[in-house]
C-alpha cells in the first residue's frame, strides 16, 4: 500500500468510525424509547370499563421517540465537535503548551520539527511540551495543514539530537498519512461513548427503581414483562451493548493504533535514513516504565508508547494482542535493527 492507498484508507476509515459511531447513538436511542418510553409506530389498544360496566378500547401510542431523536441531534453534534475542536481537546487533556524558542532545548526541538516536516513534505506541525518526565509522544489535528506534535519534557531531556529526530519522524509519519484524524476523531468519539453509556445506564437504573407511571408495566419498567422470546433477546443485547460499549471502543482504537506503529517506524527509518536512531530511541522510551500521568487512557492509542507505564506490550498472546495499545517494543526495536543490517542479540 503506498501512501495515496494509506491516506485514500484513512479516510474512509474515519467517515466509517463517524458512521458507526451514529448507528450506536441510533441503537441507544431507539432501545430506550422501545423498552423504556413504550415507543411504537403502531397504536396499541388500551382497554379501560366505563361507568356502565362496559370496556372501551382507547388506541394509544407514543407518538414522538424522544430518546432516538434526543440521540440523533447529540451524536451529530459530537462527530462535528470531534471534527472541529478534537485536536484542541486532545492537547488541552494534557496540559500541553507551545514550544519556545528562549530555551535552548525547546529551540531545538522547534528546529527538528522543522526539519522533519521539509523531509516528510508537509507544513510545519505545531509544537507543544506535556509537562512530564515520562519519554513519550504523540501527533494531533485533522490534516497535514492542522496538525500539532507533542512531546514530554522527559523526552526532550533524555534524547538527544538524533532520537529525537527519529521520533518527531514517526510522528510525521501519522501526519502525513492521515493516521492523526482518525486517531483523533476515534479519541474524541470514544470519550463520547463512554458518557452516553454511563447516562443509558443511570436512566435505566433510575426507570428501574422508580417503575412505569403508564400502568402498562410493573416495577420493572418498560414492556420488559411483556417481551415475546425474540424481543427478550433484542433486549440482552441491546443491555449488553450499553455496559460494553466503552470497552468495545476502546479495544476498536487500540486495534487501529497497533497496526499503524510498525508502518510508522519504518517511515522514520526512511525519513531520516537512519533507522539505528529510532531504535536507540525506543529503548530509552522502554527503559521508563513510569506511566505517562499528563496523558490520560482516552488518548492512549494517539502515543509513541503505552502511556500506562504497564508492561503488556511487551508481552506476546491473546492478552496482548487485545489490550495493547502498541505493538511490543521488542519486535519493532528487531524489525528497525534489520532494516539497518544488524542481527538483534
Amino acid at each position: 500500500m503506498n501512501i495515496y492507498e494509506q491516506q485514500a484508507n484513512n479516510k474512509r476509515l474515519s467517515v466509517f468510525i463517524m458512521g458507526v459511531f451514529v448507528a450506536f447513538f441510533l441503537f441507544i436511542g431507539l432501545g430506550f424509547d422501545y423498552f423504556y418510553i413504550n415507543f411504537t409506530p403502531v397504536p396499541e389498544p388500551e382497554y379501560s370499563m366505563n361507568d356502565y360496566g362496559y370496556y372501551e378500547v382507547e388506541m394509544k401510542r407514543q407518538a414522538i421517540p424522544y430518546g432516538t431523536l434526543l440521540t440523533l441531534i447529540l451524536s451529530f453534534g459530537m462527530v462535528i465537535n470531534s471534527m472541529i475542536n478534537g485536536p484542541r481537546m486532545v492537547l488541552r487533556s494534557t496540559m500541553a503548551r507551545r514550544a519556545v524558542s528562549t530555551d535552548i532545548k525547546e529551540k531545538q526541538f522547534l528546529n527538528v520539527v522543522a526539519e522533519m516536516s521539509t523531509a516528510a513534505g508537509i507544513p510545519m506541525p505545531q509544537a507543544y511540551l506535556m509537562p512530564d518526565i515520562d519519554l513519550n509522544a504523540f501527533a494531533t489535528g485533522f490534516s497535514p495543514q492542522d496538525s500539532h506534535v507533542a512531546i514530554t519534557e522527559g523526552l526532550l531531556k533524555e534524547l538527544n539530537r538524533e532520537e529525537l529526530q527519529a521520533v518527531i519522524g514517526h510522528e510525521m509519519s501519522h501526519i502525513k498519512n492521515y493516521d492523526i484524524r482518525l486517531m483523533t476523531i476515534t479519541a474524541a468519539l470514544m470519550g463520547a461513548v463512554g458518557l452516553v453509556s454511563d447516562f443509558a445506564g443511570r436512566a435505566m437504573r433510575f426507570r428501574g427503581s422508580s417503575g412505569s407511571s403508564s400502568g402498562r408495566s410493573s416495577g420493572s419498567g418498560g414492556r420488559r414483562g411483556g417481551l415475546g422470546p425474540l424481543m427478550l433477546v433484542i433486549f440482552v443485547v441491546w443491555i449488553l451493548f450499553v455496559i460494553l460499549a466503552p470497552l468495545i471502543s476502546r479495544l476498536l482504537a487500540m486495534a487501529i493504533s497497533r497496526k499503524r506503529e510498525y508502518l510508522a517506524d519504518a517511515s522514520s527509518a526512511e525519513i531520516t535514513r537512519n533507522p539505528l536512531a529510532l531504535a536507540s530511541a525506543l529503548e530509552k522510551i522502554r527503559a521508563a516504565v513510569s506511566p505517562t500521568y499528563a496523558v490520560n487512557n482516552g488518548i492512549a492509542h494517539m502515543c509513541i508508547t503505552d502511556p500506562r507505564g504497564s508492561l503488556i506490550e511487551e508481552k506476546m498472546g491473546l492478552a496482548a494482542d487485545v489490550f495493547a495499545t502498541h505493538p511490543p517494543m521488542e519486535k519493532r526495536i528487531l524489525a528497525l535493527k534489520m532494516m539497518a543490517y544488524q542481527n538483534s542479540r
